[in-house]
């Protein structure tokens, strides 16, 4: 190659390979696919894999019935991995019994020659074993003693993904790595629509973890419906049989909308619009608060479960594909926006709001204040960070103050003694997107009416929730 190896101690690969580049100015560089099943690759592989993602799929054909071993019982499977995991052992173990019975037998045998020869010329020592996980029993039953293979196909299904999920965990912990993609095969598969919305809150809030994937496949409008937008994908085959997938949004939706059709349960009264799924907790919390305080409030979360109320999380740049998708279904909408800007700064979204209002039968309302989280009291937001063995003190918030930054600050600030603008903002987003999950799903449970009454002087949000009581009343 006319390489200069003047200097290069050439005694050594990496100083030769060194210099290829350097004394070389016509490379042809180009990839190449490294073979992993070579030595070179199997150490390029096991030094990649730790930085990668564990991949579990659960497929939708799978038996599921009183013969497939993990729809009899799921634990059936732990133990088999749990013997796996200790199986040189008990190989040992087994090798010992057979050794010692063996000599024992031999020996018996011997002594029998010494006194009936032709008695023990017919004998010959035979030693059988059994599969280590016949020697368990386990079984997961239900109140009524009822075993998991008696119990109807969409229980057993439900209770094999959950077995799935935390085999998948169990595994991602053995690999050493944090992050898991759950793969998973149309999930609403014999599954009462009521459990295929609890099913699917459950996987939306799964995948809210920076460090989770949920990938579904579906042919139920339902689930695709209630997912958010921007992740829906399309798959089609073009003329020549070959696989396309369309994400363009409008094009996209319009081709979901034909080939799955749209809304088949018609008992949808009302759609609730807002700006993220923290949103729909914050407002579920809330109406389950007011009830169980003896208000008359409409039921959010049940109302959803018996699907005469859908939430949709529009965020911001949604709003336009959300309107062009909802305006057709002839349902009534009402929409909750965020002022995110003080005063006398125009509302984020007010000329979306207007165009919703402009709509028949459509109502959009702006907060007062910044957001959601705004309308919760200091109070309940100390309490549940007590619980974690957090103290922290917060000032009166502001109308317009970015209350889960304050609060993420708060929380590092006690446990750290880096400061808080040190951070990088990637690491920042994370802890106070943590403090938004906690504000809204937990923060939530610890507000009561008097604490609503003082965060939430001009009653704004018993202001929606009758507005959504009246429309879901007039439908």
């Amino acid at each position: 190659m006319n390489v200069e190896l003047d200097g290069v101690d050439k005694r050594k690969n990496a100083p030769i390979r060194a210099a290829i580049p350097i004394y070389s100015n016509d490379l042809q560089l180009a990839s190449a696919a490294v073979p992993l099943e070579q030595e070179s690759g199997k150490q390029v592989w096991s030094a990649l894999s730790q930085y990668l993602p564990a991949f579990a799929l659960f497929k939708s054909d799978r038996a599921s019935t009183d013969q497939d071993s993990e729809a009899q019982d799921p634990l059936k499977a732990a133990i088999r991995e749990a013997i796996k995991d200790v199986e040189p052992e008990l190989l040992k173990v087994k090798e010992h019994v057979e050794k010692e019975v063996k000599n024992i037998a031999i020996a018996t045998v011997e002594k029998l020659r010494e006194m009936d020869p032709s008695v023990a010329q017919t004998l010959n020592p035979v030693i059988t074993t059994k599969n280590w996980e016949t020697l368990f029993h386990t079984s997961i039953t239900g109140d009524e003693g009822i075993p998991l293979n008696k119990r109807g196909s969409g229980v057993k299904r439900l209770v094999l993904l959950n077995f799935f999920r935390a085999k998948a965990e169990k595994d991602a912990r053995d690999r050493n790595t944090n992050s898991i993609i759950y793969a998973i095969e149309e999930p609403e598969t014999s599954q009462h629509p009521h459990n295929q919305r609890l099913l699917l809150a459950a996987l939306r809030e799964l995948a809210t973890d920076s460090d989770r994937q949920v990938i579904l496949t579906t042919h139920t409008p339902m689930l695709a419906r209630y997912l958010p937008n921007d992740s829906l994908r399309f798959l089609q085959k073009d003329d020549s049989g070959n696989r396309i997938m369309m994400i363009d949004s409008e094009k996209r939706n319009e081709e979901i909308s034909k080939s799955l059709g749209v809304l088949p349960d018609h008992n949808v009264k009302v759609f609730i619009g807002v700006e993220g799924p923290r949103d729909i907790e914050f407002l579920k919390g809330i109406s389950k608060m007011l009830i169980d305080e003896g208000e008359s409030c409409p039921d959010l979360d049940a109302l959803e479960m018996n699907g005469e109320l859908i939430f949709f999380p529009f965020g911001g740049g949604n709003l336009a594909v959300w309107a062009s998708r909802l305006e057709p279904l002839n349902r009534p909408e009402y929409h909750i926006y965020d002022r995110d800007y003080s005063p006398p700064k125009k509302p984020k979204y007010e000329t979306e709001a207007n165009g919703v209002n402009s709509r028949p039968n459509c109502t959009a309302v702006i907060t007062k204040k910044r957001e959601m989280e705004n309308y919760l009291h200091k109070d309940a937001i100390v309490e549940v960070y007590a619980e974690f063995n957090i103290r922290i003190t917060l000032p009166d918030f502001a109308d317009f103050d970015d209350v889960p930054s304050i609060v993420a600050e708060k929380v590092h600030t006690v446990g750290s003694s880096e400061p808080w603008d040190n951070l990088t903002v990637e690491k920042q987003d994370k802890k106070i997107y943590c403090a938004k999950c906690r504000l809204n799903g937990l923060a939530v449970e610890k507000m009561n009416r008097l604490r609503l009454k003082e965060s939430d002087p001009d009653n704004e949000i018993r202001g929606w929730l009758a507005a959504i009581a009246q429309i879901i009343e007039r439908s």
